[in-house]
C-alpha cells in the first residue's frame, strides 16, 4: 500500500488509460459536430434563400415522427436518457440516437422550426460514447464517466468552449452538488473534441464586449460600480424568470398536446402549421432557426442583440413562444441556441429600460438565461469568460447565479436531479430530492395546474 501523501504511480497509469480511451472517442464526437455544423450552416443558408420551405414545415415533422417511431428505439429519450443512464445504468444509450438526432435537427432547421444545436451535439457525443465503451467493454462506472465526456465532448465542440463542456457536463447532472469524478477525461474530451472540430473547418461567432468604464485600475485594486452592480442584480431576477418561463412553457405544451390530440403525427403537424402562422403574423423569418444571424438588413438576431436597438422589447417572448412550440410538438434540436437568444434580447431591452450598456447586458443576459434554465450558473460564467473575456467575470458570475437562484426547481432537462435545492422551508428541511420531473408532478407550477385541470 503506498503512503498518502507520495505520489502515487497509479495515477499517472490511469490518466494514461483515459487518455488512450479519450482520444478516439473525442475525436470522432469532433468531427461529428463539425459535420453536424456544416449541415446545419447549408440548411440554414437554404432556407433563407428559399422562404417557401416554412409551409413545409408540418410534413416535415411528419417524417421526423415516422423516423423515431420506426428506428429510434428508445432515442426520443434524449438528453434526459443520457442524464438517467449516467445516474442508474438501464436500457442503455442506442447508436442510432446520434445518426438520428443529427438527420431530424438538419430537417427542422431547413424548413423553418426554431431550434438549436446543443441537444443534438450532446447527443452525438452520448450515443459515440456508449458505442465505444461496448467495444471497448468498459464497467459501468467507468462507462458513467466515458458518458460524462462525451457530453463535455459534444458541448466544448458545438460552441467553441472546451471548458464550458468540461465543467457543464459535471453541472448539469444535479443541481447543487458537483462531483469531479470525471473531471480529467471530461476536459480532455472537451478539448480534443474542440481540437478536431476547428481543424475541420469549423468557424464559431465571435461576439465582442467594449464597455470597459467601470473596471479602473487603482493601486492595482479593481474599483466597480455599485449602482451597475444593482442594475446587474435586478436584470438577473429578469433572466431568471425568463429562464423559468421557458422551461415550464416548453413542458407544458408538451403535456398539453399529449392530453388533448394524443397522436403523435396529429401533434407535430398541427405544431408545424402553428409556427406557420405565427411566423406570417410576426411579419419576417427572425425567430426561425437558430437566429445567430438575421438574413435581412436591420433584423433581430442574437448579434444585433449586442448593439443599441438591435432587438425589440418583445423579441425575447417571441423566441421564446416560438422554441418552446417547435420543441414541444416533436421537431428535434437543443435549447441552448434560442436561450442564448432570447437572453440577448432580453438582456438589450434591460439596458435601454436601466440606463445600462447593451453590450454588456446582452452578454449576461446570453449566459444567464442559459444558466437559469440548465441550472448551472458555474459552466455559465466560465462561459462567458470563453465567449466574451474574463474582464467581466464578476458581472458574469452575479448575473448566472442571480438567474440560477430566481429560475426556481425547474428546468430543461427532467432527469436533472435536485440534490441540494435551492430553497429549504422553516424547519429547514430539504422540500424535495429527486428528479425534476417528478417534482414537476408533485408541485405544480401555473401552468402544471392548468394541465392537472385538463387531467381530471
Amino acid at each position: 500500500m503506498s503512503h498518502p501523501l507520495k505520489p502515487n504511480p497509479k495515477l499517472f497509469i490511469q490518466i494514461l488509460r483515459w487518455i488512450i480511451i479519450i482520444v478516439p472517442v473525442a475525436s470522432v464526437i469532433g468531427a461529428l459536430n463539425a459535420f453536424f455544423l456544416w449541415l446545419l450552416s447549408e440548411a440554414t443558408a437554404t432556407r433563407e434563400a428559399n422562404t417557401w420551405l416554412l409551409y413545409l414545415l408540418p410534413f416535415a415533422g411528419l417524417l421526423i415522427v415516422y423516423l423515431y417511431r420506426e428506428l429510434g428505439k428508445n432515442s426520443d429519450g434524449g438528453n434526459n436518457l443520457i442524464m438517467d443512464e449516467i445516474h442508474q445504468p438501464g436500457a442503455g444509450i442506442p447508436t442510432r440516437m446520434g445518426p438520428l438526432v443529427l438527420i431530424t435537427t438538419v430537417i427542422t432547421h431547413l424548413f423553418g422550426g426554431s431550434a438549436g444545436r446543443e441537444g443534438t451535439a450532446v447527443q452525438i457525443g452520448g450515443a459515440a460514447s456508449q458505442c465505444f465503451a461496448k467495444w471497448f467493454k468498459l464497467s459501468p462506472s467507468d462507462t458513467r464517466l466515458l458518458l460524462i465526456s462525451g457530453i463535455a465532448a459534444g458541448f466544448g465542440a458545438i460552441f467553441g468552449t472546451p471548458l464550458t463542456g468540461a465543467i457543464f457536463a459535471l453541472e448539469v447532472l444535479a443541481i447543487g452538488r458537483l462531483k469531479y469524478d470525471a473531471i480529467i477525461p471530461a476536459l480532455f474530451a472537451a478539448i480534443i473534441a474542440d481540437t478536431v472540430c476547428t481543424a475541420l473547418g469549423t468557424h464559431h461567432t465571435h461576439y465582442r464586449i467594449d464597455f470597459l468604464e467601470s473596471f479602473k485600475m487603482l493601486d492595482h485594486v479593481v474599483k466597480v460600480d455599485p449602482l451597475l452592480l444593482l442594475k446587474i442584480i435586478v436584470a438577473g431576477v429578469g433572466f431568471g424568470l425568463a429562464g423559468y418561463l421557458f422551461g415550464e412553457l416548453t413542458h407544458s405544451l408538451k403535456d398539453f398536446f399529449k392530453l388533448t390530440l394524443k397522436n403523435p403525427y396529429l401533434i407535430v403537424f398541427i405544431g408545424g402549421v402553428l409556427v406557420i402562422l405565427i411566423t406570417k403574423l410576426i411579419g419576417n423569418y427572425d425567430y426561425t432557426g437558430l437566429g445567430v444571424y438575421s438574413s435581412r438588413e436591420g433584423g433581430v438576431s442574437i448579434v444585433s442583440a449586442f448593439h443599441q436597438g438591435g432587438a425589440e422589447w418583445y423579441s425575447w417572448i417571441l423566441k421564446l413562444v416560438l422554441t418552446a412550440l417547435t420543441l414541444s410538438v416533436g421537431f428535434k434540436g437543443g435549447e441552448v441556441t434560442p436561450l442564448f437568444f432570447i437572453g440577448a434580447t432580453l438582456g438589450n431591452s434591460l439596458a435601454w429600460v436601466l440606463g445600462a450598456p447593451p453590450e454588456l447586458f446582452a452578454a449576461l443576459g446570453f449566459i444567464a438565461v442559459f444558466a437559469a434554465a440548465t441550472n448551472t450558473p458555474l459552466a455559465c460564467t466560465i462561459m462567458g469568460v470563453e465567449l466574451f473575456g474574463s474582464e467581466y467575470i464578476l458581472y458574469f458570475a452575479i448575473a448566472c447565479y442571480t438567474a440560477y437562484y430566481f429560475s426556481g426547481h425547474t428546468g430543461i432537462y427532467l432527469s436533472q436531479r435536485v440534490a441540494v435545492p435551492k430553497l429549504f422551508d422553516l424547519e429547514g428541511e430539504a422540500p424535495f430530492d429527486g428528479k425534476i420531473g417528478q417534482l414537476r408532478e408533485t408541485h405544480s407550477s401555473l401552468f402544471g395546474l392548468l394541465i392537472n385541470k385538463l387531467k381530471k
